[in-house]
């Protein structure tokens, strides 16, 4: 079975509706890194000048490869990543090898066995 390795920076307001978007689109599991700290081309400065620094929420999710480009779409579109700017990006990565997966990889089989409606 092969793995993509979808990584999502997100604004924290929207992580629990994408990770309920993503569940719906196939996802069967994610790791939520909270606090990570992006920048885009230019920095945003507020009151006095101060530079803004946005904190968000790194979301990872190891899909299985024919689902990946399904999950990542509803991400995306939850999140309104190409609609409005600076409110997140999501790509995703091949993975060349997984350990500790046995049980996705079981649930994913047990999910293809069955007949479709």
């Amino acid at each position: 079975m092969r793995f993509k390795l979808i990584v999502a920076m997100v604004e924290d307001e929207l992580t629990d509706a994408i990770l309920e978007a993503a569940r719906h689109a196939g996802s069967t599991g994610a790791t939520v890194i909270n606090n990570a700290r992006g920048e885009g081309l230019n920095k945003a400065h507020g009151i006095f000048g101060m530079e803004i620094t946005a904190q968000r929420d790194m979301l990872l999710f190891l899909a299985e490869e024919h689902r990946s480009r399904h999950i990542l779409e509803a991400i995306a579109r939850v999140g309104e990543f190409d609609e409005t700017p600076g409110t997140g990006i999501a790509f995703q990565l091949d993975v060349e090898d997984a350990v500790g997966v046995k049980s996705q990889i079981q649930s994913l089989s047990a999910q293809a066995d069955q007949p479709k409606p």
